[in-house]
């Protein structure tokens, strides 16, 4: 006679209690992950509230600090400047990072690998990393002009070193005797890269590519600051000149949201190509 066993083969079977399915036991945790996903938006509901929470309690008059709902309005009403403002900056922000991106993740696997590379190539760029990007800014604009090229320029120096320090460390992090192992089994160097050392490098890279993306949005700001007739920096002088708090908080908003939009667009390309993370973080 046969009887029914918890284990077959000495593998334990999931017991669900009666009346319930697969479908229900997932169901909790799908709402306790829907909720943890949806901190970040309480916290960011709970900084308005204590902001406008704050400008009722002590009764600050708007031209030191406007409510959320001045601000708001303000942006609502300036729109179409807002708008034409944003593209500018958006547009040297992205193409400073895309530079920085071609360049500092090749320089970074060269400098990795070759040793004439770190002796070589390294030691000028620490260089110029410690000369103060700001201070320099203005030369910039002598050398280049009031273009888009010179806020180009400093967001690429602003933007380059963490991503290569990172892209560095990046492909540097593989074991050597992960490389003797491939090697022994045949594989190319070029295997090699594709599936070992590259993917293992990616986390490490694209923790750099945050920190650059954050330092992309201040250096296109503090280049506009420098000399610009258009940009969210613009307008932040202008709103500085005139005493318009209003004005200058609403820019502000719309800076924290590119801050935002990028860093989410670094995380959502980073899930894209490291299905692997997706799996050790399920």
């Amino acid at each position: 006679m046969q009887t029914d066993s918890p284990t077959t083969a000495g593998v334990p079977k999931a017991v669900a209690a009666p009346g319930t399915s697969a479908a229900t036991t997932y169901r909790p945790r799908r709402l306790r992950k829907l909720a943890w996903d949806l901190i970040p938006v309480g916290v960011f509901a709970a900084i308005v509230a204590l902001w406008a929470g704050a400008v009722e309690a002590f009764d600050i008059p708007s031209y030191l600090l406007p409510s959320p709902q001045e601000t708001f309005a303000r942006m609502a009403n300036d729109f179409p400047l807002l708008w034409e403002n944003t593209g500018v900056t958006v547009s040297e922000i992205v193409a400073g990072l895309g530079i920085t991106i071609v360049t500092a993740i090749p320089l970074g696997l060269m400098i990795a690998l070759s040793r004439v590379a770190r002796q070589v190539v390294y030691p000028p760029v620490v260089f110029m990393q410690l000369v103060p990007k700001i201070a320099i800014a203005p030369l910039f604009v002598v050398w280049i002009g009031f273009g888009i090229e010179s806020k180009i320029l400093l967001t690429v120096l602003m933007t380059f070193f963490p991503l290569l320090v990172a892209s560095i460390s990046g492909f540097r992090i593989l074991d050597d005797r992960m490389l003797y192992l491939t090697k022994s089994m045949g594989a190319s160097r070029w295997q090699t890269f594709r599936y070992l050392r590259f993917p293992s490098a990616l986390p490490v890279i694209f923790s750099g590519l945050k920190t650059s993306a954050t330092l992309a949005a201040t250096a296109a700001l503090v280049a506009e600051f420098v000399g610009a007739n258009t940009g969210l920096g613009y307008l932040l002088l202008q709103g500085t000149s005139t005493l318009d708090t209003t004005l200058i908080f609403a820019v502000l908003v719309v800076l924290t949201i590119i801050g935002i939009a990028l860093n989410y667009l670094v995380e959502l390309v980073e899930w894209l190509l490291t299905p692997w993370q997706r799996a050790r973080n399920n």
